[in-house]
């Protein structure tokens, strides 16, 4: 196999021009896109770009160069921090070890979301965020083109204080809205790129932009992909600084694509029928959504065949398979004679019959007053269908309020969301498995919201936040609490949050021993913890365009870059480094290989890959473990390019892919 250097740099961009070099490769030559050419193969699809040209959509001053941001590779990296988060057990991490799956991240979002990118593309099931309302306060993203790292880095005084100060986005500046669109439109351009297939995102919002954010996540999401508008009554005596009491805000649901599935919530319910099974209702099996049809449904277009001679109670026999009882043909057709499609596949439908058993089977028949036949299955779920208003009392703020005061003693953070707010989200948004990423996670609320639900259902989510360390006002509650930024009480509240559910534990076990039988109760192995990592600059020395540098100053330019790393790095931060770069996550397990005693290797897995990193940094790497090391499928050892020899390199080669630093 080969040996290759271990580069920093990654932009989802270089994906996307992949998927397009697929789709049109004659474009493509020596690396760079032929614009004539690709206009070429996209023929009648492409629009009309002349002076005159007009076309649908949402424009801004800045709306460019924000795309641009998207695209700039980061100059940082994530390096874990510990004393600060809990172990999947609920203790501090003060040994430097951390086993939990939940990740807290301080640092500016725009810089995370990039350094991401490889590691969890298509891995997030879920997105909530509650972003600045734009109502004219203190505005703390607003984007520095050029050096978007540094910029962060000056405004939370990691370095020295040449950068500006933090900014006012004020209705009286000419670009008001348009700043808060150049900041939000990179964000979700890159925030879509982690969800998976199936995945969704839910973004609250009130009337400064909701019509913009609509519109926005219209062009990144794909208008097609928009599922509600939903709008919780947050404050139900209203908001009265206007002429009309406002009394809600709104929460925007776009999913990914059309495959994705929200989950019901639990209600009670009355059944109308029983069987052998239980109780049950009906509910016509035909999908009544107009989009479907057997063109693009094909496998749900089929016929069923009704036996009209086995009927309990009007209800009839049914078969996915013609025979001599059943021989009445009924096809997925509305009210109107158009085509619709079922909403089981033949397969599944075939499996939930028992041929003439009207009792034991799932699916039956009855006939109209016009003489047709409807298909009906025996639904016995007690959930619904969310609804799009969310007017319970625990929706409001003042419930966010409470909750957050409970824990603190105090009200430290105005109008923080409801927690069960959030849980709503995660509960028709989510499974029990899945990753749910808030990259403005502001105190936390989410992380709340995802822990109790855990310890609720049994279920093991696991939660990615993202927070810029915001200063505090030095006249606020919580800076005198001695809370300097925002990233500290998130990072507090989720360790009172995990203190105060381990204390209900023993009640809650109990319960469930009382409501279950011991098979079937839910797991109460939880994770309690969660990793800290902040954002700092790359291991890597940055690169700079030398044109027109005198040729002696530009030979002791490159005597600077001996190594490509800075001076100083630290092991552990440098590990962390690698890992995103390979595209391994936060929460690889990482273990020292025991049976190699010349040098420290780590070996990194993941459940996303089935090979492994085995990563060595030290100095010199000796004889024996080059002979001792095993590779094997498409593992990947990585080291210094300078402790080991170009003879070393082609030996481990032969074993497998080797990539040095």
């Amino acid at each position: 196999m080969p040996h290759e250097r271990l580069k920093p740099s990654f932009t989802f961009d270089k994906d996307r021009l992949e998927e397009l070099k697929k789709i049109a490769p004659e474009a493509f030559a020596d690396g760079q896109i032929n614009w004539d050419t690709l206009k070429e193969a996209l023929g009648e699809y492409l629009e009309d770009d002349g002076p005159d040209a007009e076309h649908f959509g949402l424009f801004w001053p800045g709306k460019r160069q924000a795309r641009k941001m998207a695209s700039i590779p980061s100059k940082g990296t994530l390096v874990p921090v510990y004393g600060e988060g809990l172990k999947a057990d609920g203790t501090p991490d003060t040994d430097g070890h951390n086993d939990s799956h939940n990740i807290f991240i301080e640092g500016e979002n725009l810089e995370v979301l990039k350094i991401l990118q490889k590691s969890y593309a298509g891995r997030i099931k879920m997105i909530y965020i509650d972003p600045p309302y734009n109502t004219g306060n203190d505005f703390v993203y607003e984007d520095d083109f050029k050096e978007p790292l540094q910029e962060y880095l000056r405004r939370t005084g990691q370095v020295d204080e040449e950068g500006r100060p933090l900014t006012t986005n004020t209705r009286a500046d000419g670009r008001f809205h348009s700043k808060w669109l150049s900041m939000m439109y990179p964000r979700l351009r890159l925030a879509r790129n982690l969800l998976r297939d199936d995945g969704v995102i839910f973004v609250s919002i009130d009337d400064n932009e909701v019509h913009h954010q609509r519109c926005l996540l219209n062009e990144i999401m794909g208008e097609e992909n928009y599922e509600s508008n939903i709008i919780p009554v947050v404050n139900p005596g209203g908001r009265d600084y206007k002429q009309i009491a406002v009394t809600h805000e709104y929460i925007l649901v776009f999913s990914k694509s059309d495959i994705t599935e929200f989950n019901e919530l639990p209600k009670e319910t009355d059944f109308q029928f029983n069987d052998s099974n239980g109780g049950y209702n009906l509910r016509e099996l035909r999908n009544r959504n107009p989009k479907f049809h057997s063109g693009n449904r094909p496998n749900l277009f089929y016929p069923f065949y009704v036996n009209p001679n086995n009927c309990i109670n009007g209800y009839c026999s049914v078969s996915v398979l013609k025979d001599n009882e059943h021989n009445i043909e009924v096809w997925p057709y509305n009210s109107e004679g158009k085509e619709s499609v079922w909403r089981w596949s033949k397969e599944k439908a075939s499996k939930n019959i028992i041929i003439s058993n009207i009792d034991k089977s799932q699916i039956v028949a009855k006939q109209k007053s016009d003489g047709n036949w409807n298909i009906y299955e025996k639904n016995r779920r007690d959930s619904t269908k969310a609804k799009s208003i969310w007017d319970e009392t625990v929706m409001r703020t003042e419930n966010g309020t409470r909750s957050f005061r409970e824990l603190f003693n105090a009200s430290l953070f105005d109008h923080p969301k409801s927690v069960d707010l959030i849980k709503r989200c995660i509960q028709i948004g989510s499974s029990t498995n899945d990753i749910i990423l808030d990259f403005f996670s502001g105190t936390a609320t989410t992380a709340q919201a995802v822990l109790e639900l855990n310890q609720e259902d049994g279920g093991n989510r696991k939660f990615i936040l993202v927070q810029m360390p915001e200063p505090c006002n030095e006249k606020s509650e919580a800076y005198k609490a001695g809370f300097k930024n925002i990233a500290e009480i998130g990072k507090e509240r989720i360790r009172r949050v995990v203190k105060k559910l381990k204390e209900e534990q023993p009640e809650k076990k109990k319960q469930d021993k009382l409501e279950f039988e011991e098979d079937d109760a839910p797991s109460l192995e939880m994770d309690y913890g969660f990793k800290v990592l902040k954002l700092q600059p790359s291991h890597y020395k940055p690169w700079q365009n030398y044109e027109g540098t005198d040729y002696k100053e530009l030979e002791l330019k490159f005597e600077e870059f001996t190594t490509p790393l800075v001076d100083g790095w630290k092991e552990d931060n440098l590990l962390t480094e690698i890992i995103l770069m390979e595209g391994f996550p936060l929460d690889s397990s990482i273990e020292e290989v025991k049976t190699i005693k010349t040098n420290t290797i780590k070996q990194v897995t993941s459940g996303f890959h089935e090979h492994r990193l085995l990563v060595c940094l030290d100095k010199k790497i000796a004889p024996e473990t080059i002979n001792e090391l095993k590779l094997t499928g498409d593992d990947v050892f990585i080291c210094l390019d300078s402790a080991i020899t170009d003879e070393d390199k082609v030996h481990l080669s032969d074993k497998g892919m080797i990539k040095t630093i």
